[in-house]
């Protein structure tokens, strides 16, 4: 099963590597939802929190300066705990 991976605080190098500054940005109030992934996201976390739980799988808390990847086909619940706001690239 594919599986949330979480890289908490990341070197500005690797940042700026990917390229993260120039990658769309996405905002959430606080609210619970599903959400599926019909490709892979990577994302970095500015502000908020979120626990995203995988269907089947164990909660993941998910906190500022995370650098997180969701791979395809992965159907989740998401939590927002606190306004989100993140950068996000897909595939």
């Amino acid at each position: 099963m594919s599986q949330i991976i979480v890289e908490h605080n990341p070197s500005e190098e690797k940042l700026k590597q990917l390229g993260v500054s120039s990658w769309s940005i996405w905002e959430k109030e606080v609210s619970k939802f599903p959400l599926d992934f019909g490709i892979k996201e990577t994302a970095y976390v500015l502000e908020g929190e979120i626990i995203v739980t995988p269907k089947g799988g164990e909660p993941v808390r998910i906190v500022p300066g995370d650098l997180v990847v969701f791979p395809a086909g992965l159907d989740t619940n998401w939590e927002v705990v606190k306004p989100l706001r993140k950068h996000y690239k897909h595939g």
